[in-house]
């Protein structure tokens, strides 16, 4: 058995980033990786502009409190101002509109009284208050996100701002997914005495695409090395990444490793001490791809992707963070039970609490097979290797899921 963090190493060494680009628009760029740096066209803010209702003066004019000036114009945002401050004068102006030529301060109006074509100032601002100078923000042609950065809501609200409509992002992961045994049926079928409801494939597909990855979900190989050698060898030549669950063990009814290599693939991962999840069988293929035996049972085939697999997807598409996932430490809220010569990992939810984070596990047994329990949970706990038990209140290190 590989240790977890040598396997995650191992997986992550057998791949490269994907090249190949496409270009998304403000509308489509959520989740996208950007493939190059981007640079803005404008100034933000494009102009000198007022950040408070008020009154647009020169700061020179203050010279004791209170002074009346003459209030020469009012300026709405997004008018352009039709007359230049001289001694003595002020704008009415209200926020984000646009500085009048002499302007450089911004009196609040509730600093002031206003009184037929006058304003009185009773109470002085500091010199450039509430004002918004140009590009203060940021400057045009400077690097504003960098390749590899995956876009959020921000991100795409600056690039709006910027005007870039148009960016290059990296293409998307292609992830093949199917499930192996004779026993298993889909949701929509009928089960006799012995069938099992294939859960996998439905999991593995939403946490693909959770990734922002795409999932071709090509369905349930019954235990026939030919249709199994078959559907293998579709998925490599039409994915970067396979998963497939069952067939990993050492049953007699398990092909996957032997078909892996007769398929011409290099396998480099076949147990991992992690529970659950140990018999992992990892391959790597001509072309930049890999594939992922996972194990039958639900939880297993789980916390396989959550674990070793979206580093995986993260380096593929481009993402130039921390491949890895996040792991926090918390205070143990139940006694945690180790695995011996195995790192456990033990579902449950992480709160937050005065003190810090907080881990409780999910009630009923943590058996592999047991997915009822893992549903709304939202982080796995880990007793390292060797480690009896954690007790209540012991500090302990804690993944969180991606949702």
């Amino acid at each position: 058995m590989l240790p977890v963090d040598q396997a995650q190493t191992l997986i992550l060494q057998a791949i490269a980033p994907l090249t190949g680009t496409e270009t998304a628009t403000l509308e489509t760029g959520l989740g996208r990786i950007l493939a190059t740096e981007v640079t803005g066209k404008l100034d933000i803010p494009h102009w000198d502009n007022a950040a408070m209702d008020g009154y647009a003066i020169r700061f020179v004019d203050l010279k004791e409190t209170p002074v009346e000036l003459e209030v020469i114009e009012t300026i709405p945002a997004g008018q352009v101002p039709s007359q230049s401050l001289q001694g003595g004068q002020a704008a009415r102006i209200f926020t984000g509109a646009m500085l009048p030529e002499g302007a450089d301060t911004v009196v609040m109006q509730e600093h002031t009284k206003h009184q037929g074509t006058l304003v009185k100032i009773l109470q002085n601002p500091t010199y450039r208050q509430f004002v918004r100078q140009r590009g203060d923000y940021y400057q045009a042609g400077k690097p504003i996100l960098q390749a590899g950065q995956r876009l959020g809501p921000a991100d795409l609200a600056v690039l709006a701002a910027c005007q870039c409509v148009e960016f290059p992002v990296y293409r998307r992961p292609v992830v093949a997914i199917f499930s192996t045994g004779d026993e298993l049926r889909s949701p929509e079928e009928s089960l006799r005495m012995g069938q099992i409801v294939d859960s996998n494939r439905y999991g593995l597909t939403a946490f693909v695409q959770s990734q922002g990855a795409i999932a071709k979900n090509l369905g349930i190989v019954p235990d026939d090395p030919a249709q199994l050698k078959a559907t293998m060898a579709e998925a490599i030549a039409s994915a970067d990444v396979v998963l497939s669950t069952g067939g990993v063990s050492v049953g007699d009814f398990d092909y996957v490793e032997k078909l892996l290599e007769t398929l011409g693939g290099e396998i480099f991962i076949r147990s991992v001490a992690i529970r659950p999840g140990k018999p992992l069988t990892v391959a790597k293929f001509p072309g930049n791809k890999l594939y992922f035996g996972l194990p039958g049972n639900p939880v297993s085939a789980l916390v396989g992707c959550w674990r070793f697999v979206q580093p995986a997807l993260k380096k593929l598409a481009g993402y130039t963070g921390a491949y890895a996932p996040t792991f926090v430490w918390a205070t143990c809220g139940q006694t945690l039970k180790g695995a011996g010569s195995r790192d456990a990992y033990l579902w449950g939810t992480l709160r937050t609490e005065a003190t810090g984070y907080v881990f409780q596990p999910a009630g009923g047994g943590h058996s592999s097979a047991n997915l009822v329990n893992l549903a709304q949970t939202n982080a796995l706990a880990i007793v390292p290797t060797g480690t009896p038990e954690i007790t209540p209140g012991d500090r302990l290190q804690v993944m969180l899921l991606s949702t």
